[in-house]
Order: C-alpha cells, then sequence, then structure tokens
C-alpha cells in the first residue's frame, strides 16, 4: 500500500489518475513477476512451491481491499470499472504465475489454486452493468409516459408528419446505445441482449400508447338493423304506417364507437406515420448494432456473425400490426362516421333514383385527398386501400340492410351498378385513382363488392340472397317469401323473431 501511495502522488497530477486499488493491483503484478524471477528460484531450497506461495499470499491481502471496496459500490463509475479490470488482469497473472510454478508437483499446483477465492471481478462488473442499464430503462420508461401525455398528434409539427415525442424516444434509444458500448467492459457482446429486451420493451410501450384509444373496425360499424320485408308505405310493406319517412328527423344508426370520437383523421394518420418512422428508424438502429459490435474490443466474429441480442423481437411486429389496425380504424371511421349522413343516413333513402351516390363521392373525394396529402408514401396505398374497402362494405350494407327505409326495385339495378362503378373509378390507378382495384382481391372482380363478412355474404349464399328478397319491392318477391317461409303480406314481422337453422346474420 506504501508503493501504491506513492505511484498514486506520481500520478495526481494526471488528467485522468487512476484509483489507488487499480494502481496496487499493477504494483502487486510486477512484486509478484520479480518474486518469481529473483526469488522464488533461491527460496525453492527450503519450499518447492515458494512463488505459488507467494502469489496466493499477494492474492489473498489484495483481495481483502478488493473486497471492502466492492461492498462499497451501488453504480458503475468510471474508477469502480478500472479498479475490477485491474483486481481482474491481476487474479489472471497471480494464477498463471502458481500455475507455472506447480508443474512438476504431484497435483499440478491444484492445492495453492483451491486457496486463492476468486476475486469474481466479472461477476461485480456484469451486476453492475445490469444496474446501468435497469437505470436507464426506468428513465426511459417515464419519459415516454411523461411525453406521451404531452403528445397532440399535430399534423404540422414538422413536414414528415410525425409524432415529435418518437423523435426524442429514438435518439434517446441511440444515446443508450452509444453510452453502452462506451463502456469499459469486456463483455458488451454476453450483456447487450439485455439492453436490447429493455429497449424493445419501452419502445413497445409507446407503439402500444400510439395506437390505444383509436377504436378499431368493428368498432364504427353501425349496428345491424332487424331485418323487415321492405320500406314503410310500399305496396307489399308490412309496416302499416300512413306517415311519411323524414330522413332529416331520421336518428343516427351508427352504433356507439369504443375510440375517441374527438381523434380526428388527421390525427390517425400522424400515428400511422409514427409507427412507419419506427419501423424505418428500427433497421437503421439494428445496423449501426453490427457496426458497435465490430469496434468493440471484446466482440468476436461469431458474436458479430450471431443475430441473437442485435434486433428487437417485439416492436416491429407491434408496428405493423398497429398500422393495420389504425388503418382499419380511420377507413371505417371515414366512411361509417365522418360521411355516415350521406352514406348509412342518405343513400337510397326513399326513392334510389333520387338519392344516389354522387353527395357520398364528393365529400368521400375531399377525404381522400386531405388523407394522401398526410399519410406517409409507404403506407399511403394500404390506408386508401382500407378505405376502398370499407366503402365497399358500406355499399352492401345499405343494399342489404339498410333497414326499413330503403327497398329497390328490379330496375333499380341499373342505378346501383352505375352508382358502384362511379365509387369503384374513384380508386382506380389508371385514371386519377389512387390504387390499383386488384389490390381488393377476389370480390373486387364481381359487378358488385362482396367483401368477407363473419356473415359470409356471396352471391349464393342464402343470407345475401334473402335480404336481397327483403328489400325487393315487387309481387314476386313478396309471393316467393310467403311460399318458401310462410310470411304474411300484410302483417308486421321481422326475420330477428324467425328461426331458418341456415340463416347465419353478419354482426
Amino acid at each position: 500500500m506504501e508503493k501504491a501511495d506513492s505511484s498514486r502522488r506520481g500520478v495526481r497530477n494526471l488528467v485522468n489518475p487512476l484509483p489507488v486499488l487499480a494502481i496496487l493491483a499493477k504494483d502487486i503484478s510486477e512484486l509478484a513477476t520479480n518474486e518469481k524471477e529473483i526469488f522464488s528460484p533461491i527460496l525453492k531450497r527450503w519450499h518447492p512451491l515458494a512463488a505459488g506461495v507467494a502469489v496466493a499470499t499477494l492474492h489473498a491481502c489484495y483481495g481483502n481491499e478488493l473486497k471492502q471496496f466492492i461492498s462499497g459500490i451501488t453504480e458503475l463509475t468510471p474508477d469502480a470499472i478500472q479498479v475490477l479490470r485491474a483486481a481482474d488482469k491481476l487474479e489472471k497473472d497471480l494464477v498463471q504465475i502458481a500455475v507455472e510454478d506447480s508443474v512438476d508437483s504431484e497435483d499440478g499446483g491444484k492445492a495453492i489454486i483451491r486457496e486463492m477465492s476468486p476475486y469474481e471481478a466479472e461477476a461485480a462488473v456484469s451486476n453492475l452493468v445490469k444496474v446501468w442499464i435497469k437505470t436507464r430503462l426506468d428513465v426511459l420508461k417515464e419519459w415516454v409516459d411523461r411525453n406521451l401525455q404531452q403528445e397532440v398528434w399535430d399534423s404540422r409539427a414538422n413536414k414528415e408528419r410525425f409524432a415529435p415525442s418518437v423523435v426524442e424516444v429514438l435518439r434517446t434509444m441511440d444515446e443508450t446505445l452509444d453510452a453502452f458500448f462506451q463502456l469499459p467492459i469486456m463483455m458488451h457482446p454476453a450483456l447487450l441482449p439485455d439492453l436490447m429486451s429493455g429497449l424493445d420493451r419501452c419502445l413497445l410501450h409507446y407503439i402500444s400508447k400510439t395506437k390505444s384509444g383509436c377504436g378499431s373496425r368493428n368498432a364504427f360499424l353501425p349496428t345491424m338493423p332487424a331485418l323487415t320485408r321492405c320500406t314503410m308505405g310500399s305496396k307489399f310493406g308490412v309496416w302499416k304506417k300512413k306517415e311519411k319517412l323524414q330522413v332529416s328527423k331520421k336518428k343516427s344508426q351508427v352504433g356507439t364507437m369504443n375510440g375517441d370520437s374527438t381523434l380526428g383523421i388527421p390525427q390517425l394518420c400522424v400515428r400511422i406515420n409514427t409507427l412507419q418512422h419506427i419501423r424505418t428508424e428500427l433497421e437503421v438502429l439494428e445496423r449501426r448494432l453490427v457496426t458497435y459490435l465490430r469496434n468493440a474490443e471484446s466482440a468476436s466474429a461469431h458474436d458479430i456473425a450471431n443475430g441473437s441480442g442485435k434486433k428487437f423481437e417485439l416492436s416491429p411486429a407491434a408496428c405493423i400490426e398497429g398500422i393495420q389496425q389504425l388503418s382499419e380504424a380511420t377507413a371505417y371511421r371515414v366512411i361509417f362516421h365522418d360521411l355516415s349522413h350521406v352514406l348509412w343516413e342518405g343513400l337510397y333513402i326513399g326513392d334510389p333514383a333520387s338519392t344516389r351516390i354522387e353527395p357520398l363521392l364528393r365529400e368521400l373525394e375531399q377525404s381522400l385527398e386531405m388523407i394522401a396529402e398526410t399519410v406517409h408514401s409507404r403506407v399511403r396505398t394500404r390506408v386508401i386501400t382500407d378505405i376502398m374497402k370499407a366503402s365497399f362494405d358500406g355499399l352492401l350494407l345499405v343494399l342489404l340492410a339498410g333497414g326499413p327505409s330503403r327497398s329497390f326495385t328490379k330496375e333499380d339495378s341499373q342505378i346501383v351498378e352505375e352508382d358502384f362503378r362511379s365509387l369503384k373509378d374513384l380508386y382506380w390507378s389508371n385514371g386519377d385513382g389512387r390504387v390499383t382495384l386488384e389490390t381488393y382481391g377476389p370480390s373486387a372482380k364481381s359487378r358488385l363488392p362482396l367483401p368477407p363478412t363473419s356473415g359470409q355474404w356471396g352471391p349464393t349464399e342464402p343470407n345475401t340472397l334473402l335480404r336481397v328478397l327483403c328489400y325487393r319491392n315487387d309481387e314476386a318477391a313478396t309471393k316467393f317469401l310467403k311460399k318458401a317461409y310462410n310470411l304474411p303480406k300484410k302483417l308486421e314481422f321481422s326475420f330477428m323473431n324467425a328461426e331458418y337453422s341456415f340463416i347465419d346474420w353478419p354482426p
């Protein structure tokens, strides 16, 4: 210790002086080398393992000092790392001397080695690094929660139209990774999975908060009305009422939404852009990790080639799922909430010829233009495609589940086909449209849209055909329903009270 104090005084004026225990470890290593080369050959006359006994004694003396030092460490500091690295090197040097000195002994020096209780410096460093990682992650999670509470998802916040908070989250993650690889330790590859797993969970928390409270596809679908014979006041109707339908006083049939009704389409687009930005930046971070490992002194070729611990396992999939959820929520909110007054409450109400699709197309085109300008180009086609699906679903619901205020004649089929063609042209990519219609799937090849539902609507599906007949305002349909299902022509009746095993009601 006296020599260490002298050495410490000699380096006191240096910019980064070594801790005293690090100096002591270096001095003990030099002392052990001198012992082996100068004194042990002479002392072997009286003890065959003179060098081994000497280094075991030095090992124990330094171990007592190191134990007190470790017991007082509560966080990872440069001094702590320097001392523990110096202790680890000293222990390896002393063990090597003991092994070389005992090579000719009966047990090969095992007895001497057993007397040298391990310092476990690497374990101490590992524990301190884990504490460092946990502290960083706790701060990051608190920061995420605090900033998400202040996030307003404003599309004018920046040119890219994603949330400013995500920029700070990703920047902090990058800084944390950089700080981790700046730590003067020899176990970066071993501890990297702990850090990556924690960062992944923090980012997953941000992603979950980004998509929460925004509703889903089913949240915006209207409540399915009771299936009735046809419109009020029609020649073959079953509702015996004389008053005319007042469309302006009709209560909206849009169901209660689970999402936040104050959350507008621009805010939903910003959330979609934010998740897309995370996907892009995660790829950048993962490539940067490989560079960090290549520059790390402790990393081997296997560590660099091995993908374990270098990737975000949960966040990429969560981003994809979140984009899908938000895209569908945006689409069905546009069609069934924002445009419900021209679709669900306006299209084909009363006389189909006088309540056609033009008002819906005008407002839908405005919504599409706003969304196309706001949402990121990488996900724009997906969002527009989901809106197309939602609009087709909306038209189908109007035709097959539009309630007692709608009925159709055979001649109305021409009107419906023309309106659907106009709706389809709004999305047609060969003109001024925004997506290719074929991306909608096989149902887009039909003359009328038949999107898949849990009710399995289709041109040969019994429930679909039954609904078409129920909304058909002619005598042939009435006679068939009377003959096939014994439905009265003039009495009030609801199919919802009938039991037919082959009818599978859509939700």
